[in-house]
């Protein structure tokens, strides 16, 4: 399911692709001075482990089960996390039809105009299909909102590459190599290389 612009070097380059919503974990209310009734030894079982359609949903999308498509459509209907089921939805849809997954990440962006994954992977969606300049757009809305996300920095140093703005692509994979780790810093360097070679020539 990675998605990413290639950009021509000796070896595949990493792969960085969509990112999905999670619901955020439980607030603990003992860290807000609430007291736990149970001793460490106590089991809760709990009944019912999804307070939500959107919860479902994204239990069955982490289990690649396609009841998440139905339960994501339940939560939108339902008003839950309107926003971020739309993003969901948007990455399962870009499976089969671009043109439907990037209605359901606009929903999603009309919902919230802030919804970083919703920029990022649309992103990912108009790199994939060439449209460039929508690309560079939407990374660097995703990079305003979210500056420590390094995924977004790499894509959009290869948008950037492809679109021959070689200085400005460099600049952009520099920042991303000081969130890189080992494995990516490679692939960095050798793409930094190749466009140093590229804007000499």
């Amino acid at each position: 399911m990675a998605r990413i612009i290639k950009f021509p070097i000796s070896e595949e380059p990493v792969k960085l692709g969509f990112k999905k919503v999670r619901k955020s974990r439980r607030i603990n209310l003992e860290d807000f001075g609430q007291l736990n009734m149970f001793d460490q030894q106590t089991k809760v079982i709990a009944l019912n482990t999804h307070d939500s359609y959107f919860e479902q949903a994204l239990y069955f999308d982490e289990q690649g089960d396609e009841l998440a498509k139905e339960y994501y459509w339940k939560a939108i209907k339902a008003g839950e996390s309107v926003a971020d089921a739309y993003c969901n939805l948007g990455i399962i849809e870009s499976e089969i039809d671009n043109v439907k997954a990037i209605d359901c990440f606009t929903k999603c962006l009309k919902e919230d105009p802030r919804h970083f994954e919703a920029h990022y992977n649309l992103a990912n969606i108009y790199s994939e299909a060439g449209n460039l300049d929508l690309a560079k757009m939407h990374y660097n809305l995703a990079i305003k909102l979210e500056p420590d996300f390094g995924s977004a920095y790499y894509n959009l140093g290869l948008v950037l590459a492809l679109k021959e703005e070689y200085e400005e692509a460099i600049d952009v994979l520099v920042r991303f190599k000081m969130m890189a780790n080992d494995d990516q810093l490679g692939h960095a360097n050798k793409l930094i290389e190749t466009l140093k070679r590229t804007v000499n020539n």
